[in-house]
């Protein structure tokens, strides 16, 4: 599967944004899919997860409360509503995903297993 992300650019503090990932295939709707950020000179952090099926979410707790992630099937698109930006969510944006693995929580798949599948990033940048 390939994975375009877009949606990125500037926004001020505590505006919003929301980033979209369309995917190739005829399989993402079997596909966990998740959010990935990345900053120059860190490593690339989880955002937020969500199952092929939409039934289950997982956020890391900077994002918490603030950010969304949601799914189209129909439209193999996966989107991350992100609201009261602020600057230390600057970052390059990326969309991943992986074949559903019965039984396991986003949780662990994210931490043991990871993704599989990775799209090009977006950039957000949240400056005044």
């Amino acid at each position: 599967v390939q994975l375009q992300a877009s949606g990125g650019g500037l926004v001020q503090p505590g505006g919003s944004l929301r980033l979209s990932c369309v995917a190739s295939g005829r399989t993402f709707s079997s596909y966990d899919m998740g959010w990935f950020r990345q900053t120059p000179g860190k490593e690339r952090e989880f955002v937020a997860a969500i199952s092929w099926s939409a039934g289950s979410t997982y956020y890391a707790d900077s994002v918490k409360g603030r950010f969304t992630i949601s799914r189209d099937n129909a439209k193999n698109t996966v989107y991350l509503q992100m609201n009261s930006l602020k600057a230390e969510d600057t970052a390059v944006y990326y969309c991943a995903g992986n074949a559903h693995r019965p039984g396991l929580s986003l949780e662990i798949i994210i931490s043991k297993y990871g993704m599989s599948y990775w799209g090009k990033g977006t950039l957000v940048t949240v400056s005044s």
